[in-house]
């Protein structure tokens, strides 16, 4: 269980780098991620590289028997750059440049940025290859994290590569964008730019390709810094650190390329309930390469120094959502970083070694925490997640293009039906719709507004096999190029779920004009329905709920038709939080998919991780909780029949 954090030397003294180490050692620090923001310390001007200093701080931390997760720097360029380069310089889509002085500040389709990237990469791999303190290699750091898409003329040039390689001609294009409609077409792939300011709204398909060309445009950076590691003889595994459900890049993709999943995660300790939206992310993170344990490469000890308010983690938070991130198969936890800056804009950012010093909560608790990891034993892997929930990038960057019939904030709604059965105490994996369904009792498939054959053939695959299927409100409604298919909506699920859709029937807003709720009436109870009521009609599903009221009132709202060995369920509105959570109760029931543990409050989590279970009370109250089945605790290894859990408290728990 690797233990540690974000190391800045060149911030500090070399006076202070012993003592740094010495610090590490008694807070059980095993790993820490080096050299992340070091460009300039590195490569001082073009052609020039001092390595003297880095070879001094990793050999200083080799002796002290810590091991060294090495950075490549690339994620800020060096002032001299773009003083010398500023063709590197990424624009927005008003054509305005993004200027040095802060991160992140490159053009990634910049053959000049790609170029001197290289070079640096090539020298620092080619330098520590062999040293035995470098387990891990770190690409870059949080990609598009600020810079979520360059319209610069790289990007103009690199898109227009792009789209040619994947549609061959121009007619194609033309085709897959529907070009004929506002006399868009093109007469060659040089007449394409990026969606820069217009004065309406873009072409949908534009908007979708150039989102997947600006994922494959970083992936592309790191694909080729990971080569030039291993051009350089380096066998120790590459990654770069991802940030759970983020908009900008299809991590379905890049899980692909990296040898082991890193994440970072910063619930806000104002929202009393942020720990379910971290469990989601870290159930998401697991999901991305299931096979490989994951690493929690960045949280904070404390308070951060970027959201409007900055609150502390309360006293044991930290400790919970580290051991949050242990029990969905994270086998480091990491944070930004082990020492406070005194300087620079994250100096209020909360770290291991605080400017408070060592006489700190935060102190306490970094060593209590290293010291309860260090006595865990090699845990297993596996959820034993008998739920999924299907999230898709390529859907969610289709959602979020303007001109549908109501705005529909994607993750918030894939985040409704997970904390419904998060308060169910289920364990859920998270799947592409193409994803390996086998296993599975229950899938939740949210919105999915675009769904490709291959995604469609699948689900219908899982029902026929004996599984119970959630489909909602706008799914099915275009292909993968954002258009419809001949023959209406809901085309590939139709007889799937034996109904129509006739119309989506838009709900208003909270305080707009206009039917705002769609009460249902229904098998589990009445619950509201938002932003969508949809008029169906049924050809063969059996009817379990009708809208009660307003422009649907007595037509079909809930329904459920069997298929093969399984049921697939339609739902033709967004359930309020209160409904998900009846909804995902009745539907567990039906499939037979049970909680680790039953009777837990709904602070209290349990997460599986083979025959390991880790039990975290979120809550500011004590609990005490009865164990039904045989578990031992990890901590005395002694049998338990109940457990009392103070405020953030936790325990490691195996069946026998």
């Amino acid at each position: 269980m690797h233990y540690g954090g974000d190391y800045n030397p060149e911030q500090w003294p070399e006076a202070v780098w012993p003592e740094d180490v010495r610090r590490m050692r008694e807070a059980g620090v095993t790993m820490v991620s080096l050299g992340i923001f070091s460009w300039s310390r590195i490569q001082p001007e073009e052609g020039l590289f001092d390595f003297d200093w880095l070879d001094r701080v990793i050999d200083l931390l080799h002796e002290g028997g810590i091991a060294v997760d090495l950075a490549t720097a690339t994620a800020s360029p060096p002032p001299w750059m773009s003083a010398k380069y500023p063709e590197i310089l990424p624009q927005d889509d008003n054509g305005a440049t993004y200027w040095p002085g802060s991160r992140q500040h490159y053009a990634p389709a910049s053959p000049v940025y790609r170029r001197l990237a290289r070079e640096l990469v090539t020298a620092i791999a080619e330098r520590y290859a062999s040293h035995p303190a470098v387990v891990l290699w770190h690409v870059n750091n949080e990609y598009a994290c600020h810079l979520h898409a360059d319209y610069s003329d790289n990007a103009r040039d690199a898109f227009r590569e792009w789209l040619e390689r994947k549609y061959g001609t121009i007619e194609e294009l033309n085709s897959a964008w529907g070009a004929a409609f506002w006399s868009q077409l093109y007469g060659s792939f040089d007449q394409v730019f990026p969606p820069r300011k217009a004065p309406y709204s873009h072409n949908p398909t534009q908007l979708l390709d150039f989102r997947r060309f600006t994922s494959d445009s970083f992936l592309e950076l790191f694909q080729m810094e990971k080569q030039a590691i291993r051009d350089a003889g380096a066998t120790q595994p590459v990654t770069t650190n991802f940030m759970g459900a983020f908009a900008p890049l299809d991590y379905w993709r890049w899980a692909q390329e990296v040898d082991v999943v890193t994440d970072d995660a910063y619930p806000d300790p104002n929202d009393p309930e942020s720990f379910r939206a971290a469990a989601f992310q870290r159930d998401l993170v697991r999901s991305l390469k299931p096979e490989v344990p994951w690493l929690l490469m960045e949280q904070s000890t404390n308070a951060l120094n970027w959201r409007p308010s900055n609150a502390p983690k309360a006293p044991g938070q930290m400790a919970a959502l580290s051991m949050q991130a242990v029990g969905r198969g994270a086998d480091g936890i990491l944070f930004f970083q082990w020492r406070q800056s005194q300087g620079g804009a994250e100096k209020f950012h909360s770290a291991m070694l605080p400017h408070a010093g060592l006489d700190t909560r935060t102190w306490r608790e970094v060593v209590a925490l290293g010291g309860e990891l260090a006595a865990l034993p090699q845990l297993p892997g596996g959820s034993g997640a008998k739920v999924a929930i299907v999230f898709d990038w390529d859907n969610w960057w289709a959602l979020r293009n303007p001109d549908h019939p109501v705005i529909l904030d994607y993750l918030e709604l894939v985040q409704r039906w997970y904390r419904a059965l998060h308060r169910r105490h289920l364990s859920v994996d998270v799947v592409p719709p193409t994803g390996d369904l086998t296993g599975y009792s229950l899938v939740v498939a949210p919105q999915l507004y675009l769904l490709t054959e291959e995604g469609a053939a699948n689900l219908r695959g899982f029902v026929d096999a004996g599984g119970h299927l959630l489909a909602t409100a706008f799914s099915d409604v275009v292909d993968e190029d954002d258009r419809f298919r001949p023959g209406g909506y809901l085309t590939q699920l139709r007889e799937l779920l034996g109904i129509r859709v006739e119309d989506f029937g838009a709900l208003a807003f909270p305080g707009q004009l206009g039917q705002t709720s769609a009460p249902v009436d229904s098998v589990v109870g009445e619950f509201a329905g938002e932003l969508l009521a949809e008029e169906l009609s049924v050809d063969s599903a059996e009817v379990l709920g009708t809208f009660a009221e307003g422009r649907t009132a007595g037509r079909p709202a809930f329904t459920v038709r069997q298929s093969g060995a399984g049921r697939a369920y339609y739902l033709a509105t967004v359930p309020s939080e209160s409904g998900a959570d009846e909804l995902i109760r009745y539907l567990a029931d039906e499939a037979g998919v049970e909680p680790s543990l039953s009777g837990l409050p709904a602070t209290v989590e349990v997460t599986e991780r083979g025959d390991v279970l880790v039990v975290i009370n979120h809550g500011t109250m004590a609990e005490r909780i009865a164990i039904a089945e045989p578990v031992d605790d990890l901590a005395s290894g002694e049998q338990v029949k109940a457990l009392s859990l103070e405020p953030f408290g936790f325990a490691v728990l195996r069946r026998r």
